[in-house]
């Protein structure tokens, strides 16, 4: 396939990458969000003064798109408390005080696995989500009810952010681990075809991928350039099949399911295992962070803890981010905690953090050139200035990915994703009020 979709090349700055994840010692507290997943946030099932182990679940899910939370550590639980998310909305976190002893649950064991409906409740219970960033509940992707749909399994073992190496680690480490969640899939779901979509850049990886497509004449490990935003589905699905994805369409409606490469793995070690995802690799760089490395980390662990592990801060960091410099939340305090889909935890000092000053507007289309899905950021703009839902929901800015694409590649330094992020809201309410006046009549 020649034809790429319009991403822009970003610096890799991937310096970790050959570096073993080490794992942390036993923090002195987690605090569990309840809400480290898109949907419904879990609900606690815990009280101050409960003893808890590795593996004790602290959180139930509340909805069929929701996801079960347990407790990393073992100790005692201190209190069930309302924290502010990076997003600044409240939300009910149990905290945890660890005796440092790391003992497992005793109820711990495999799921028995003999049908498509027991990958579905494994897959539940081990409160597994999207582990690349996203956090949508995997087992509601799973939960296809006509499994002959499904034409490919794409692994996306892209990465394409910059600093952030833990999937690739994951590749390196635990290939066995994503190998054996292959033939899970291939036996309960019917999965006749995987590709594994790994950028370019990732010469270990590639081969480790390489490996298992040499023993299963059913899976193919697709090589592709490195453009960012290369790990966006839509965009994948596209690089990996040729197939694109109609707006408002998931990958399922043109035959693909698409994982991440650690979402696999911890599936993988659930099933065999029996224990459920309390940890998490997590990427740890940036120019205010004395020793970049990639660190297996208990859910729930504080931030600062993280960064201390780490050496510390070479300077005062002015952006501390959940995630990437593209995608990535920023972290108001660095109490909030590492969660299930913390993929990387980056620190940068006042010259990395500075905001560029914005200017006007030159119309140069760069923003339109460069965006994966074709939308004008330019054309958004106006119409979010004006107020103009109408005209917000026929430039289409509910297929915004939010890449930043377009932010980057201005010559002005105008917030055009920020704007984007906005116009969605805007649509979304007037949507809301539309729907409202229909059903009033």
């Amino acid at each position: 396939m020649s034809f790429y979709l319009h991403g822009v090349h970003l610096p890799h700055r991937k310096k970790t990458s050959d570096m073993e994840p080490v794992r942390m010692s036993a923090p002195q507290k987690i605090v569990l969000p309840m809400s480290m997943h898109i949907g419904a946030p879990a609900v606690p099932c815990v009280k101050a003064g409960d003893h808890v182990d590795i593996g004790t679940l602290v959180g139930s899910q509340s909805g069929y798109v929701s996801s079960p939370i347990y407790s990393s550590v073992s100790g005692t639980v201190k209190k069930i408390d309302d924290i502010l998310l990076s997003s600044g909305k409240p939300c009910p976190a149990v905290i945890v005080e660890s005796d440092g002893l790391m003992t497992f649950d005793q109820n711990i064991a495999p799921p028995e696995m003999n049908g498509y409906e027991d990958l579905i409740a494994a897959v539940k219970a081990s409160g597994v989500v999207g582990l690349g960033g996203a956090g949508f509940p995997t087992h509601v992707k799973l939960d296809v009810k006509d499994i002959s749909k499904i034409q490919e399994l794409i692994i996306n073992g892209a990465e394409c952010e910059p600093y952030i190496t833990s999937d690739t680690r994951t590749m390196i480490d635990k290939a066995h681990e994503i190998e054996n969640a292959i033939s899970i899939f291939e036996k309960f779901l019917g999965v006749k075809k995987t590709i594994i979509g790994i950028e370019e850049n990732k010469k270990k990886a590639i081969a480790k991928m390489r490996e298992i497509a040499q023993r299963n004449p059913r899976v193919e490990v697709k090589v592709l350039p490195g453009v960012y935003p290369q790990g966006g589905e839509k965009v994948l699905v596209y690089h990996t099949t040729g197939k694109v994805i109609p707006a408002g369409k998931l990958p399922l409606d043109v035959g693909c399911i698409v994982c991440n490469c650690t979402t696999m793995a911890a599936i993988s070690n659930f099933i065999k295992t029996g224990i459920p995802l309390v940890n998490k690799c997590v990427t740890v760089d940036g120019s205010a962070v004395k020793e970049p490395k990639n660190v297996i980390v208990p859910i729930g662990t504080p931030i600062s803890d993280v960064f201390e592990f780490c050496g510390g801060f070479s300077e005062e960091p002015q952006k501390v981010l959940y995630g990437g410099p593209m995608m990535g939340i920023s972290v108001p305090d660095t109490s909030l905690p590492v969660l299930k889909n913390t993929n990387a935890l980056l620190a940068f000092g006042e010259k990395e953090a500075k905001r560029p000053q914005s200017t006007q507007c030159i119309h140069c289309g760069l923003c339109v050139s460069h965006c994966p899905v074709s939308l004008s950021p330019v054309g958004i703009a106006k119409a979010y200035k004006s107020g103009n839902a109408e005209a917000l929901a026929k430039l289409r800015v509910d297929i915004c990915m939010e890449c930043g694409c377009c932010s980057y590649v201005c010559p002005a330094k105008r917030p055009l994703v920020e704007t984007n992020k906005m116009s969605k809201t805007l649509l979304r309410e007037y949507m809301d009020a539309q729907k409202a006046k229909e059903g009033a009549k």
